[in-house]
């Protein structure tokens, strides 16, 4: 579901501007400490919506310099990987002794569970997009620690249509569309951290794999026989392409689900337990209270009360 939603400092006064501005992009991204860098008055706009536990924000705004400590780290329970997309101005972002430069067209990846720094010297504006970590395998999310993409080549295409399906206003449209973003970024890491020019014929049916996956996870009887037809892959294919992420199709599969029954139980807690479970292809409530205790060591309904 994506609920989109807007804030502004002109709708406040110009003494409060800029501490309302803090805490809007602590509550809609991660929690950060932020200070006004420029001379002129503060301004700044920021649109989110939240697709399927992706938060897709468009950030219009003055200089200001933005920094995650371990002590702000702290206070945010959920793991991501922030996704900026530099649509105007310029910005530098640090983290792990690295510093990304963007200017319009480029992206760079900062790793949430990290500290970093981010730096505007005037007006810019992005497209922030937060994926929860649960929904990338262990590689893909590993070493990307300001990793930048230029405007050539694959992070190009890859940093358009991030923007694009931000500034979409179908919700039906960009539901269709979201696990085919989350491949394409899952793709575009695969070849930075492995330093490959080009995709693979192994990359790309993996990315097939993942997106079929993610499109048909509310079917309880998704299996290899149902995932190889879909992609046009033999069995052994598939299997073949996962073995370079160290993560077998069952793994796979309880894993997505896992984090849909996470973002469920977090935004829609009026659902019933049964609810959450067909929603998120699992058998039945006793088969997500066994995978879910498993894989986050809690059972769903202490993870729903535990909720800040």
């Amino acid at each position: 579901m994506r609920e989109p939603s807007s804030w502004s400092t002109e709708d406040v006064a110009r003494s409060e501007a800029f501490g309302y501005w803090a805490d809007v992009i602590c509550e809609k991204l991660v929690h950060v400490a932020a200070r006004a860098t420029g001379e002129a008055p503060f301004a700044g706009r920021i649109e989110h919506a939240a697709l399927d536990g992706v938060g897709l924000s468009t950030v219009r705004s003055g200089a200001q310099e933005v920094v995650r400590t371990k002590r702000l780290i702290g206070r945010d329970p959920d793991e991501y990987l922030l996704v900026n997309v530099q649509t105007a101005g310029r910005s530098l972002a640090e983290q792990d002794g690295r510093t990304a430069a963007l200017g319009p067209g480029t992206m760079a990846v900062l790793d949430s569970t990290r500290p970093y720094r981010l730096a505007f010297a005037g007006a810019f504006s992005q497209v922030i997009v937060r994926v929860p970590r649960s929904l990338l395998p262990a590689r893909a999310a590993a070493g990307v620690t300001a990793v930048t993409f230029d405007g050539r080549g694959p992070g190009r295409l890859v940093a358009e249509f991030l923007a694009g399906l931000a500034r979409h206003d179908d919700a039906a449209v960009a539901a269709a569309l979201l696990p085919h973003a989350v491949g394409l970024l899952e793709s575009t890491l695969d070849w930075a951290t492995r330093g490959a020019a080009a995709p693979t014929s192994a990359v790309l049916a993996r990315g097939r794999i993942h997106r079929f996956v993610r499109e048909h996870l509310a079917d309880p009887a998704l299996d290899a026989a149902a995932v190889a037809a879909g992609c046009g892959l033999s069995r052994r294919s598939v299997f073949r392409a996962l073995a370079d992420d160290g993560e077998t199709l069952t793994a796979l599969v309880r894993r997505l689900r896992v984090a849909r029954a996470r973002q469920l139980l977090r935004d829609r807690p009026e659902l019933p337990l049964a609810a959450v479970a067909a929603q998120a292809g699992f058998g039945g409530a006793a088969q997500l209270h066994r995978a879910f205790r498993a894989s986050e060591g809690t059972t769903p309904g202490q993870f729903r009360a535990n909720r800040p």
